[in-house]
């Protein structure tokens, strides 16, 4: 029987999750020895840190190095996948670094800022210059040397990412988010004036006549599961200021659960939120969003916080960054025109 093989991967959760199903004639082999056997392009200390980590299974159970596989068992073990498609030189490029120790770094991206390097953004990305960041500092035990990314925000998302800098912190951390233990929480502004508190699911996959974009379907054949819960902070008329958080982290989610809802993202140009949407047919008011346009260029949302189970230490950790100055600019002048139209 040939062994059966599947990767799992998302683009915004940088994992990968391997099954192999054991030949009916395979001898009792340790499962450390197996993996090492049937993965390509991995190591021993990658297997062993997966297996302490706990992603790992045998038939659905938590295994130890020493178990013995047997015919038809169903191995499934996750890895940290960061992307390696280029070659990926240091930048000294300044980054908003808000904590830092020898497992973890927390960045404060800023808007526009690419997170890795994929076609026609080679340089300039947020793993340009942490590559750049990490290569200043001592030799770190299991760090290849490039930045671990375990997950990624859009290049017009701004916001919080934690970054692994040892292969135990990318295999622990990328176990929390395949389980969904990570805790994330964004601020949205959206168009109109949602409903209070709610839940946003659906299968999530590409659009079919623009692959660049996600679109909901009813087929999980289609896509992959996913779930937002929001509630409102602030109504101010024809926006809502948001909190929206993840349990799952599909490609352009939360943009588009908003829109799959009639409330898309402020100024979200892929998902319907770049022209008006709600509002007054004066020109005054024309010129008031185009104002708002000019000073948030890009879609209305920003990871505000980052929690998560601290790969050495086992204790729980939580960051939170303000938001940033483009996105307060449109607020207050959303507030100012909210409290001149009451």
């Amino acid at each position: 029987m040939v062994d059966h093989l599947e990767e799992e991967h998302d683009e915004q959760e940088l994992f990968e999750h391997i099954r192999i199903v054991a030949d009916k004639k395979q001898s009792p082999l340790r499962v450390d020895k197996f993996l090492m056997n049937r993965v390509e392009n991995t190591s021993r200390n990658r297997i062993q840190n997966a297996i302490e980590a706990g992603t790992v299974r045998v038939n659905d159970n938590l295994v130890k190095s020493n178990y013995k596989v047997k015919p038809l068992d169903i191995v499934t073990v996750v890895f940290p996948d960061p992307p390696r498609d280029t070659e990926v030189y240091p930048e000294n490029i300044p980054l908003d670094i808000i904590y830092e120790d020898d497992d973890v770094l927390l960045v404060n991206k800023k808007p526009g800022m690419v997170v890795h390097p994929g076609f026609n953004n080679y340089t300039g990305t947020l793993v340009n210059a942490l590559t750049y960041h990490l290569n200043q500092l001592p030799t770190m035990p299991g760090n290849t040397g490039r930045p671990g990314l375990v997950h990624r925000i859009d290049k017009d998302t701004s916001g919080l990412l934690v970054i692994a800098k040892n292969e135990w912190s990318m295999t622990y951390l990328a176990k929390q988010f395949f389980e969904h233990s990570i805790d994330r929480k964004y601020v949205a502004l959206v168009w109109g004036d949602i409903e209070d508190d709610g839940t946003i699911t659906g299968y999530i996959g590409r659009e079919l006549k623009d692959r660049r974009i996600m679109t909901m379907y009813d087929d999980p054949e289609k896509g992959k599961w996913s779930v937002t819960h929001y509630k409102v902070l602030e109504r101010l008329g024809y926006v809502t200021l948001i909190e929206c958080v993840l349990e799952t982290g599909r490609t352009h989610q939360i943009r588009t659960h908003l829109k799959s809802i009639g409330h898309p993202l402020f100024n979200d140009a892929a998902y319907g939120g770049a022209s008006i949407r709600k509002g007054t047919v004066f020109a005054k008011y024309r010129q008031f969003v185009d104002n708002c346009f000019s000073l948030l260029p890009r879609q209305a949302l920003h990871a505000r916080s980052l929690g998560f189970e601290h790969p050495t230490s086992k204790q729980k950790v939580a960051f939170e960054v303000p938001l940033p100055a483009d996105f307060q600019a449109a607020l207050e002048k959303w507030r100012a025109y909210a409290t001149t139209k009451d």
